[in-house]
Order: C-alpha cells, then sequence, then structure tokens
C-alpha cells in the first residue's frame, strides 16, 4: 500500500465518521425539542404564590397556621406548630417567613410567634 492510498482510506473513514456524528446528532435534536420544558424564575413562582383569599371555600395552610399562632396569646413555637398541623418543618418555616414579612405575626422571641391584631 502506498502513502497516497492509506490517506485516501484514512479519508474515507473520517468522512464515513462525519456523517455518523451528524446522524447521531439530529437525531439527538429531534429528542431534546420536546423534553425542554420552560424554566420557572423567582417572578413566575411569586405569582404562582400570590392569590387572592379564599371566600367561604376551603382555607389555605397558612390561615390554618394563622388560627392557630392567634389562638395562643403567649407565642408559640415551630414544634408546637408542626405538631397541630402535620405539616413538616421546611413547609411551617416558610409559612411563618411569609406571614412575618406580610406582617400578620411578630416574634416575641427567637422561634416564639404571636399574632399581629
Amino acid at each position: 500500500m502506498t502513502l497516497t492510498k492509506g490517506l485516501q482510506a484514512i479519508s474515507k473513514e473520517l468522512t464515513k465518521l462525519v456523517n455518523q456524528t451528524e446522524k447521531l446528532a439530529a437525531e439527538l435534536k429531534k429528542l431534546e425539542k420536546p423534553a425542554a420544558k420552560p424554566v420557572k424564575t423567582k417572578t413566575m413562582a411569586k405569582a404562582v404564590t400570590k392569590r387572592a383569599p379564599a371566600k367561604g371555600g376551603k382555607k389555605t395552610d397558612t390561615d390554618k397556621l394563622l388560627a392557630i399562632i392567634n389562638r395562643y396569646k403567649k407565642g408559640v413555637d415551630t414544634a408546637t406548630l408542626m405538631k397541630k398541623t402535620g405539616f413538616n418543618q421546611k413547609k411551617v418555616r416558610n409559612m411563618l417567613n411569609r406571614t412575618y414579612k406580610q406582617g400578620k405575626i411578630t416574634r416575641v422571641e427567637k422561634g416564639i410567634y404571636v399574632g399581629v391584631k
């Protein structure tokens, strides 16, 4: 085999590999398009969480939490709220933080919350 024939053989193999790679890339593009979902941003998440208060319908979880907090005149801690509501710690803390920022509750001391009237 001469050098020229060897290079031609290598060139043909490389061309085959390039064609195979292009076919695989096209198949991947087809698979990726339907799987792509819109990414939620913080502003989208906030828009979803801000709802109008329920009118005579079911109480929201936050309403239930506030009702429990308002029952305790001296304040209530997160452990008690978790027991009373059945919610996990993360959910209770998130609701407490949100309602605190809205001014519906205050912190009497570290970890103790009281409803604002």
